[in-house]
């Protein structure tokens, strides 16, 4: 199936972009979140007429991207986990987790846009994690896990 990205799509394409995709991607997550349209003669036309509109809008949110990088490498995060004599974790620590501890230190990131390359950690120590705030701008945070008293 082949649609026109109306935003710059990780690991398919950048604005305008017309790709081929396999339908169910295009139909379950491209269209719904209107990242994609489908390349038709109409779509394609309105598409050009659009295309100053769509790339302003891009760059407004690259920049808004940008702002909250600059944010969020001035947080310092420590997450306190209940922990056992070794360090291991009772449970562990995802994404929810992190978000949470890095919005009450003041930075607002939503658990979609952090991202463990590890997985998620079972271990107390510090770990390097990246926040994904926009396909251009990943920032690599550290945080800390400590055993909580």
């Amino acid at each position: 199936m082949e649609v026109i990205l109306l935003e710059k799509v990780v690991n398919l394409g950048n604005l305008g972009d017309k790709v081929v995709v396999k339908s169910g991607f295009a139909r379950n997550f491209l269209v719904p979140q209107k990242k994609a349209v489908l390349a038709t003669k109409e779509k394609i036309a309105e598409f050009e007429s659009r295309r100053a509109e769509l790339e302003k809008a891009a760059a407004e949110k690259l920049s808004a991207a940008q702002k909250r990088a600059e944010s969020l490498t001035k947080v310092e995060v420590v997450i306190a986990h209940k922990a056992g004599e070794e360090g291991k974790l009772f449970g562990s620590v995802g994404t929810n987790d992190i978000a949470d501890a890095i919005t009450t230190a003041g930075s607002s990131v939503d658990k979609s846009e952090v991202r463990l390359p590890e997985g998620i950690i079972r271990q107390v120590g510090d770990y390097a994690i990246d926040i994904s705030l926009h396909a251009d701008v990943i920032v690599t945070m550290n945080i800390q896990v400590v055993a909580e008293d």
